[in-house]
Order: structure tokens, then sequence, then C-alpha cells
């Protein structure tokens, strides 16, 4: 049995919480090399680097996919701006693959329960990617207050949580090897001649570590709160926080292969860029077009795949498909349907 003494230096994964317009954003456009999936244009204003912005759940896993694929080599950290945004992705692909309008239909809990286990999927995705491409991952999320009330205890007070449905949250704070707070200190002093209490200050901090008050976890030994520092604000997790790079293996040596023998010539596939839609875009929901556009995919392709698995004729317009049906099987369910589509190719 082999057994392994020491620390570790491995890529960190990270969930940075906190109010509106804290500076979450700042706080993650200063960690080592970080390129955003923007998913609430929280960075319009800021000079940083933007995946494409995903408009729904397929995409922005397929996305997330090709990154790790072929994660490019000048960045290091995955910023996800904001963990709360891409809970409404989501929700909104377990609706569409169940058919219900809102999470709320499926009834007795049961829908969290789905979106439960796709986030947990995703989480998992994250933890993959990060080993495999030596990135680190960062989850910006909103922070809402939230009525506590401990069971050995009379009493409630408001703390802050991460904006999260109650089954998600836990899911994600036990993903992350830290849970930052982000919030204004705010100082109650006594005015000596009145006698009354006002409040001053409001200099930004980040928590560290558990309060009563708010959420925070680290495993690095930091200290509880640290000032947030309007030049570098990540400039005292440097240590803490490794400049991260894609992790490449040696390329093995292989033993020449004979030439393979030549194959009759088959007509080839038109090159991507004539995969173009003919219909009009506007005639159909824009997530599908986005997805379509993406993997080369013509309306023909899509009214082929549609035809053969019989859900409408194939000279139905694409734009005369049920919108439940485009959301829930179309692109809910887009990989599969890009596989099928690629099979049509090859029998073609």
């Amino acid at each position: 049995m082999q057994i392994i003494k020491g620390k570790q230096a491995r890529p960190q994964r990270l969930v940075v919480y906190g109010p509106e317009g804290i500076g979450k954003s700042t706080l993650a456009a200063n960690c080592p090399n970080p390129l955003f999936m923007d998913l609430e244009n929280g960075t319009s204003t800021m000079d940083v680097a933007r995946l494409p912005k995903p408009h729904s759940w397929s995409m922005m896993s397929a996305t997330l996919k090709e990154l790790k694929d072929s994660p490019p080599a000048e960045y290091s950290t995955l910023v996800i701006d904001t963990a709360d945004w891409a809970e409404r992705l989501c929700l909104r692909h377990v609706c569409d693959e169940g058919g219900k309008t809102s999470i709320e239909d499926f009834g007795y809990g049961k829908g969290f329960v789905k979106a439960e286990e796709t986030w947990g999927r995703f989480l998992d995705f994250l933890t993959d990617f990060s080993e495999v491409t030596g990135w680190n991952v960062v989850l910006l999320a909103h922070a809402h207050l939230k009525k506590f009330e401990r069971p050995d205890e009379s009493g409630a007070y408001d703390r802050y949580e991460l904006k999260l449905s109650k089954k998600l949250s836990p899911l994600t704070k036990e993903w992350a090897d830290a849970v930052l707070f982000v919030n204004y200190k705010i100082l109650v002093v006594e005015d000596e001649s009145t006698h009354s209490k006002k409040a001053q200050g409001g200099k930004r901090v980040i928590y560290t570590t558990h309060h009563v008050c708010w959420d925070a976890k680290n495993r690095n030994g930091l200290p509880g709160e640290i000032d947030f520092l309007q030049d570098n604000p990540w400039a005292p997790f440097g240590d803490f926080f490794p400049s991260a790079s894609p992790v490449s293996a040696p390329a093995p040596v292989l033993a020449p292969e004979p030439a393979p023998k030549p194959e009759p010539q088959k007509e080839e596939a038109p090159p991507p860029e004539t995969r173009v839609a003919k219909e009009d875009p506007s005639a159909f929901p824009y997530q599908l077009f986005e997805l379509m556009d993406r993997d080369h995919v013509t309306d023909e392709e899509i009214r082929k795949a549609v035809s053969q698995k019989g859900y409408y004729p194939f000279e139905t317009p694409i734009g005369n498909y049920e919108d439940q049906f485009v959301q829930g099987v179309l692109v809910a369910a887009w990989p599969q349907v890009l596989n099928m589509i690629n099979e049509i190719r090859k029998a073609a």
C-alpha cells in the first residue's frame, strides 16, 4: 500500500460571495490569469478575458467541456460569475427536461431534488476540470439575509447566506476549499454628549472563517478578517492561491504504425463554414440557433433528425415547432441531438 505524506500543492476551488456591487468580480479579476464565464454581464466595464455568454445550461456545459479539452495556456483560473445565475439556467434545464413551466410544478420538492442531482454533476465536472487542466476554479455568488433559528436555543436572528436554493447551497459550500464573504464593516459608536448610537465606517473586508452572522471557511489558516485592498484585493491570498498552469503530460513515444491502406474516395461533407441555417434565425428561439451556429448545424439537419424520431414531418419548419419541444427536447438534450446528426452525416 502506498502512503503519501506531507502537504500537496493543487489548484484551489473557491466561492466568493457578498452583496451586489461589493467588488466580487474585482477580487476575481486579480486572481492568477483569470478567464471569466460572465452569466450576468457584471464584467462589462472591466478589462478581463471572457468566454461567450451561454443562454442555456446545455450551452454552458458544452462551452466548459470544450475549455477542459483545450485549455488556453495563457489562463490558469476559471471564474464563473455568478453561481446564482448558473442556478437559474440549471432550474430552467430541469423544467425543460421534465416538460414543466416551473420547478414547483414537479410537486413535493421533486423538482429541487432533480436540480440537486444536476448541480452535483456540475460541481463534479468543475472538480474534474480543475484536476485535468491544473486551473483554479472560482464561483462568485450574491448574498442574501435569511432568518436563522437555532434548534437548541430560543430566538432567531438574521445571517448572510449564499443566494442559492436550500439544496444547492450546502453542496456548493462543501465543494469549495474556501468560502470567502465580502462585506462592509460597520462600526456602531456612542456619542458621549447625547449618549445616542450611530453607525460609521463602511470599509470593505473579506471574512474567511465562520461566524453566527455569515458562512465562511478556509483550509489554509488565513486570518479571520482581511482588508479589501483597493489596488489589488487578491494580494493577501497570493501564497494560498497558486498560479496554476495547465497540466501537460509528456508525449508517449510510440512505434511507427504501418501506413493505412487507401480507402475508396468518399464525397466530403461541406466545410463547417458552409453549414449555415437556411431559415430565418428569428423564426425560432435564440438558444437553439446559438447551439446550431456553434456546432455548424443546418436547419435541414435538425428537421431530418426530428423527422426520423417521428416528432414532426421533415417539411415542418423549425419555426412551427412547439416551444416546449424546442426547449425540452432540442436545447435540453442537445448533446444527444448532435450525436444523432453526426450519425446522419456519416451515413450520407
